[in-house]
């Protein structure tokens, strides 16, 4: 079935669909955004544990040594 629109109403849908386009764009884009920062907080709290266990245990070492 094919509609045959006004001028006006085929540049306004146009110009809605463009609209439209560039908000699944910015979607998308936040979503790898958020998905890249969730990455990024996880590494740093694993690597902090890491730092801290490591720090405990010199320190343990450090008192053996000591003793």
């Amino acid at each position: 079935m094919t509609e045959h629109h006004s001028k006006a109403r085929q540049i306004a849908e146009k110009a809605f669909d463009k609209t439209q386009a560039s908000s699944t764009a910015g979607d998308r884009t936040r979503d790898e955004l958020d998905a890249v920062t969730k990455a990024r907080q996880e590494k740093t709290s694993r690597l902090r544990e890491a730092r801290l266990a490591m720090e405990a245990q010199n320190a343990a070492d450090a008192t053996v040594r000591k003793t």
